[in-house]
């Protein structure tokens, strides 16, 4: 089975076909709208979201007529069921059987609506595919019609609570940890998830619950692939050998923070707390000790938790929200280091024979060590390189460099600037760098990775590299001083980057709106002439972050966009999703879709007014997020012309300065509109300018 960071919705078919014999996840279960590309067909649903004795309710919409077989598939209990029609209703069969033989399909119409009732909970995809007509192998994409991009897919989730909204986020984006703990360790297994709970005043309007009044847990979930993670024992040698690594003797399953996988407590095994932090206005579990293997042995960096809100008074479960919380042990150092590559290749020392090919690399590398700094790494093992090399990420008390760190280079520094340092023989980096750069070729030489694509997010769907944001290993190395606005917050301007503090912003390429954002030389701008495709100035080495001068997508003052907070205190992760997984993943069936799925019923930022408020509730305004009016508000669609009288240039910032539309009007779904007597539809991603609907209210 390949990792499911690979997992598009086509290979998703064929591994269901080898893995079929997952267990059932206690996961709730919603009905949530997607489709996987720009194709003729669209499968969507009118109820997102199922409660008590809701209709599951699936449609199908074409733009133009497709003949063949109409194949519908799901997997319950981990096994890939196909969807029939008889007199009593739908049934299932493991045989590959077309839904509707022989048809040409057209126009917009219900495939069916069942009662949801008897569903377990539980995360259930539907897929969908019209292939040629008597096809003898229709899991073949080349018998579909359309290719890969015939695919058509639903996610139903169905008994989810909702009586509060759980808006939850991991902080990174992606977490590494070694695959083996036995020689040296870099970073240990430990995850962050952070959750803020809204719920809503009498009137509607939204307010952040506290430790007071609700409690919050997580738990394991199975994900919409049909892989659950709910425990790291005997997964990971990590617990054999962290008292030699960090001098502490750890119960097994605990991680260096004190927190279980839900399987793993041994006196309270199950739903494990989240604690509150009064600073950031949300919950959190820092130090998840979550591995990249799930509970049937499979490889999965993206497995899913479930956060669920608890009344502190009553114990009624109110709401919940599944998260990815990902890691990956994907950290290729065997392409330089196994033995007999270009670090392991002098005849004059004798390098690792193991058999493992982790362990033989990372004993190469401990000899290197010894030979080039004279150091006796080899005979003290297991070594923790932040024994040395600071790094902030396991400075939990953040107390800064201590003892045999003092004086000596940060870990970040000694890795990216050592090794971007590197000549080969012609005199050419070892590791290239820079925008023109594949990430294949650069980072992910030691990043995870050519197979996990931690990079995954809104960024990567827009062709932005590592380096667009972060600059190149020389750069992220600290070899050159910053430049003014390019530290955090100030005080490392002219001084080295400080990792994990001086890091790229949003206001960085997101410089400001139509009719006001950042000029100047050195600007590499989208082709939308709006934002930038690269953080930093053309020909600044030091690769320092702009700081834009309209604030509008700007994070917290000195403050990364992890740590910051938006609309009415909201985290901004927790409606834009994670660090390097900035929604929507392009691949709609990803498990880091499925959180703004069941919040709003769609991919992409949590931009329903709904989500939060209580319909109707919501005064017109154009004070939403960055300045957001309404959405999906029939009262927006009559009244809006009346906010352009009076607030022309708040129109105009995003839906351009001739109202032609920009990509920050961009549609979030697609949606019906009755205006002036006519129908309406605006799709997913359309970039929305009055004449779509009506004449420019020019005079």
């Amino acid at each position: 089975m390949t990792q499911h960071a690979k997992m598009g919705p086509y290979p998703f078919i064929l591994i269901l076909l080898e893995t079929l014999t997952m267990k059932n996840g206690t996961l709730a279960i919603c009905l949530l709208t997607v489709s996987l590309s720009a194709w003729s067909n669209e499968l969507y649903t009118p109820q997102p979201v199922l409660q008590g004795n809701h209709k599951i309710i699936v449609e199908l919409r074409f733009d133009s007529p497709e003949s063949g077989d109409m194949y519908l598939a799901t997997i319950i209990n981990g096994k890939l069921s196909f969807l029939t029609e008889n007199a009593q209703g739908i049934a299932l069969t493991e045989t590959p059987i077309p839904f509707r033989a022989n048809k040409t399909f057209e126009g917009e119409y219900t495939l069916f609506s069942i009662d949801g009732k008897g569903l377990a909970p539980g995360n259930y995809p539907l897929y969908q595919i019209v292939t040629q007509v008597n096809t003898d192998d229709p899991l073949n994409d080349k018998n579909w019609i359309g290719g890969r991009n015939g695919l058509n897919f639903l996610s139903f989730s169905v008994g989810l609570p909702q009586k509060v909204r759980v808006l939850a986020f991991s902080n990174l984006g992606l977490h590494c940890m070694d695959g083996d703990f036995s020689v040296f360790a870099i970073l240990p297994p430990s995850n962050a998830v952070h959750a803020q709970v809204v719920g809503q005043e009498s009137d509607g309007e939204p307010e952040l619950l506290d430790a007071d009044e609700v409690e919050v847990r997580y738990s394991a979930v199975t994900d919409r692939n049909g892989s659950i993670n709910s425990s790291s024992l005997a997964k990971t040698d990590f617990w054999q050998y962290a008292e030699g690594l960090f001098g502490v003797k750890l119960p097994p399953g605990e991680s260096l923070t004190g927190l279980y996988m839900p399987a793993d407590h041994p006196d309270q095994p199950g739903e494990q707390p989240l604690h509150y932090n009064s600073q950031q206005d949300w919950f959190s579990a820092k130090g998840i000790p979550i591995v990249p293997t799930d509970d049937m042995g499979q490889v999965n960096p993206y497995s899913t938790l479930r956060i669920s809100a608890y009344d502190k008074k009553t114990g009624e479960h109110l709401g919940a929200t599944d998260v990815v919380v990902p890691v990956s042990t994907e950290v290729s150092c065997d392409t330089c280091h196994a033995s007999g590559k270009m670090a392991a290749n002098n005849a004059d020392v004798t390098w690792a024979s193991d058999a493992d090919l982790e362990v033989q690399t990372k004993r190469n590398i401990l000899i290197l060590h010894d030979n080039q700094h004279e150091t006796q790494l080899q005979n003290n093992t297991p070594v923790l390189c932040a024994g040395c090399h600071y790094s902030p990420a396991l400075d939990l008390e953040k107390k800064g460099p201590q003892g045999e760190q003092l004086g000596k280079s940060s870990l970040s520094q000694v890795m990216h600037l050592f090794h971007g340092e590197l000549r080969d023989a012609t005199g050419n980096p070892v590791i290239p760098s820079g925008n023109t750069v594949e990430v294949e070729k650069s980072c992910y030489n030691c990043h995870p990775g050519n197979t996990t694509q931690c990079q995954r997010g809104a960024m990567k769907s827009a062709g932005l590299t590592c380096t667009a944001c972060h600059g190149g290993l020389l750069a992220v190395g600290g070899k050159f001083p910053l430049q003014k606005g390019g530290s955090l917050d100030g005080s490392h301007d002219s001084k080295p980057r400080r990792a994990w503090v001086d890091l790229p912003r949003c206001q960085s390429c997101h410089i400001g709106d139509a009719l006001d954002h950042l000029k100047g030389e050195g600007l590499v701008f989208h082709e939308d002439s709006i934002r930038l495709v690269q953080a930093y100035r053309t020909g600044d080495d030091s690769a320092s972050p702009l700081l834009a001068e309209n604030k509008r997508f700007a994070e917290n003052e000195n403050t990364l966009f992890r740590n910051s907070h938006g609309h009415k205190d909201i985290a901004c992760e927790g409606c834009h999703g994670s660090t390097h997984a900035i929604w929507p993943n392009a691949d709609t069936s990803a498990n880091d879709n499925l959180t703004a799925l069941q919040l709003q019923g769609h991919t992409g930022t949590i931009i329903e007014c709904d989500t939060c408020h209580a319909p109707g509730s919501l005064e017109m305004t154009l004070k939403g997020p960055h300045g957001l009016h309404n959405i999906n508000d029939s009262r927006w669609t009559e009244q809006h012309y009346y906010f352009y009288k009076t607030e022309i240039d708040s129109c105009q910032a995003c839906h351009g300065k001739q109202l032609e539309g920009t990509p920050l009007s961009k549609m979030a779904a697609t949606r019906t509109f009755k205006v002036e007597g006519k129908t309406v539809i605006l799709k997913k991603g359309q970039q929305v300018s009055c004449d779509l609907c009506h004449e420019k209210p020019f005079h």
